[in-house]
């Protein structure tokens, strides 16, 4: 699993910058704010993303396309649980793959990897089956709040 420390904070806060938010680094062993997880699991207060060394890149670009996704509103008051529906939680998923290619190491197919290898839960069995063959709602999301751009004829 890629972690915040393989490759470094600069691209992953500029990342997250195009997108109003901002990366701050917690010291190696220091309990994360705003985690929902614990442990070494990204952390989320308003617009601030928080993620030690040890932080899963994928976890870092799940929890800021969660602020991403919720709006100025939702986003002022957040503190560590993200909320949001179904809908919501497919688009957050779908977004952070798209997102994986602004990280240099990272990418669309490890993205894929390291949410299988945590968990993440796909009705197809792999995060990879499910964006290429099942993700039609969570790009329509997407696409309907202005995230993504509509394809010609769609």
């Amino acid at each position: 699993m890629l972690r915040l420390s393989d490759v470094g904070d600069a691209e992953v806060a500029a990342l997250m910058a195009r997108h109003g938010l901002s990366l701050q680094r917690v010291a190696d062993g220091a309990e994360i704010p705003g985690s929902y997880w614990g442990e070494c699991e990204a952390g989320l207060q308003g617009s601030t993303l928080y993620g030690r060394g040890d932080t899963p890149i994928h976890s870092l670009l799940h929890e800021g396309c969660h602020a991403i996704c919720m709006g100025e509103a939702r986003r002022a008051t957040l503190d560590r649980d993200a909320g949001g529906d179904d809908a919501e939680e497919c688009a957050v998923c779908y977004l952070q793959l798209v997102l994986a290619d602004g990280i240099s190491g990272f990418g669309f197919e490890r993205a894929c990897l390291d949410m299988d290898e945590w968990g993440y839960s796909f009705r197809l069995g792999s995060a990879r089956a499910w964006f290429e063959t099942d993700a039609a709602d969570a790009r329509q999301w997407l696409q309907q709040r202005g995230f993504l751009p509509v394809a010609a004829g769609a």
